[in-house]
């Protein structure tokens, strides 16, 4: 009696839908992290350093042969017959527009991590690359090769490992949309209601938690560098936590609106306003330099994409591969669940191929320009007017973007526009990861209590920033990367799973 009790309250609560194993699972994952960083941050700070030490010195190769793997799967599905397939009933239109449809992709999967590493990444590598020598022409084009490389096809590969599966399973065969229903294909009709199922789904939870919080942090940590650039204020924990607070609140009200409503137009006007920072920066930037420095990076990035996807210690440098790129993989694989998923959830009607070509192709190119705008302008101030970028950014890595606006016309206004668009993207990424994890705790089912549903949402985004403020106090960036990477290995072994299990359908599907 008191067992079903219980379960009345939670279905009120919560709301019917509530898959209790799922949703105290990843409760049990979470809340001990919480809590042991709220007590001793620097207990949790050293945990972290250990995973990192572990995962990166033994398992590095397997996250640099997994993303490859990704990229040549989804290029191989894309042209295949398989391609063809429509991810809805065959007659069915695309639910969103394409503006719309890129604009939400865009947000959820890159904006407010590019905009704080679009300056600083390429400055960092132009300072000190992992060969030759720092602060030349030469290293200046390298930097933008590994920033592409890093930004590019293999983060967007590793999203649609995730969501193609899903939208298709979802859209074309009526399935929920949850990670443990579309590995039914390969491991049987029941899996999702097993004991497998449930981990398969919690691990989902536990990726995206960690990946998300590692992204708030950073941005947390970008604004409070604007801020103090710009006022008296003084950048410190206190302040990063206080920023945090008040972002998780602003996204918690836009995750409860919705897709059509709250996260569809913050991701429109994320694109906008990034458009418009992008354009300033070649406009008031060394256009030429930045046009010169784009074509031979891209040309570069697209001639050694082979070689770098297929070496497992990259420019025979090991410490600065498994610091940099087996971070960025780990990241997306983070990522992966919650950015997967939402793509999932806006891409019906699209065919396979259009949904991997659109995904893999369309988002890197807009990040390179960003980047190189930014970044570019970063350096050639630093390189050729021989202005203190540099140096600044050694000092403390999340002032690069800020330190290269205080040298450009209306630094009043761009610091103002700059920190608008790092807080839209924060609650975009945010609530769009909220309402990922809030379906994923739910069977993948939409709220039949609109109420219960907002009330999940809203528990999921307080844990989010109350992690996001425990890793800002444990040891901030380096916590918070520590953090994606653990959150991440586990999952990677579900994502050949989703592959298998995707090919498997597709290839039943096209035969039927």
């Amino acid at each position: 009696m008191g067992r079903s009790a219980q379960d009345g309250r939670m279905a009120r609560l919560l709301g019917r839908e509530l898959d209790r194993r799922v949703f105290w699972g990843a409760v049990a994952l979470t809340l001990p992290f919480i809590v042991l960083g709220g007590f001793s941050p620097q207990a949790l700070g050293a945990a972290g350093e250990a995973a990192l030490k572990l995962l990166t010195g033994s398992f590095s190769w397997f996250y640099l042969i997994s993303c490859s793997l990704f990229v040549c799967v989804c290029l191989g599905l894309a042209v295949s017959p398989l391609g063809r397939i429509r991810l809805g009933r065959d007659d069915e239109a695309p639910e969103f527009s394409f503006i719309s449809w890129f604009a939400m992709l865009f947000s959820a999967g890159m904006g407010i991590g590019l905009v704080f590493w679009g300056a600083a990444e390429p400055m960092v590598h132009y300072l000190t690359p992992p060969t030759g020598e720092g602060g030349t022409p030469s290293a200046a084009q390298l930097a933008f090769e590994i920033f592409f490389f890093h930004w590019g096809v293999h983060a967007w590969a590793t999203y649609i490992v995730v969501g193609l599966p899903m939208a298709f399973f979802a859209f074309r065969q009526g399935r929920p949309a949850t990670v443990s229903a579309c590995l039914e294909a390969l491991l049987g009709a029941r899996f999702s209601k097993t004991l497998g199922g449930n981990l398969v789904d919690v691990l989902a939870i536990w990726a995206t938690i960690l990946g998300v919080v590692t992204s708030l942090g950073m941005g947390a940590l970008q604004i409070q560098s604007g801020l103090a650039h710009a006022t008296p204020m003084t950048a410190s924990p206190h302040a990063a936590a206080a920023i945090i607070v008040l972002i998780t609140a602003l996204f918690i009200t836009s995750a409860a609106t919705g897709i059509n409503r709250g996260i569809r137009v913050l991701s429109l006007f994320n694109v906008a306003l990034m458009t418009a920072v992008m354009l300033f920066f070649f406009t008031w930037g060394p256009w030429g330099f930045l046009l010169t420095t784009f074509g031979r990076a891209l040309a570069g990035y697209l001639a050694h994409l082979i070689p770098m996807s297929t070496r497992l210690v990259l420019f025979d440098n090991l410490d600065w591969t498994r610091g940099w790129t087996v971070f960025y993989w780990a990241w997306w694989v983070a990522w992966a669940p919650f950015v997967g998923a939402f793509i999932a959830r806006i891409s019906r009607g699209r065919t396979v191929r259009e949904f991997i070509l659109v995904v893999l192709l369309v988002p890197p190119l807009f990040s390179f320009v960003f980047s190189t705008g930014l970044g570019g302008t970063a350096i050639w101030m630093d390189m050729v007017r021989h202005l203190p970028i540099g140096a600044a950014v050694q000092a403390s890595i999340e002032v690069a973007l800020f330190e290269t606006l205080r040298h450009l016309p209306f630094y009043g206004l761009l610091v103002v526009l700059t920190n608008v668009l790092i807080a839209s993207f924060f609650i975009t990424s945010a609530d769009s990861a909220t309402y990922v994890i809030a379906r994923f705790s739910s069977a993948g089912r939409e709220p039949g209590d609109p109420a219960a549903g907002t009330r999940l949402i809203v528990f999921w985004g307080v844990v989010l920033g109350a992690l996001a403020v425990v890793l800002i106090y444990s040891g901030g960036l380096k916590a918070l990367q520590t953090a994606s990477i653990a959150g991440a290995f586990p999952f990677l072994f579900v994502m050949y799973l989703l592959l298998a299990s995707l090919i498997k359908a597709l290839i039943r599907e096209h035969n039927a």
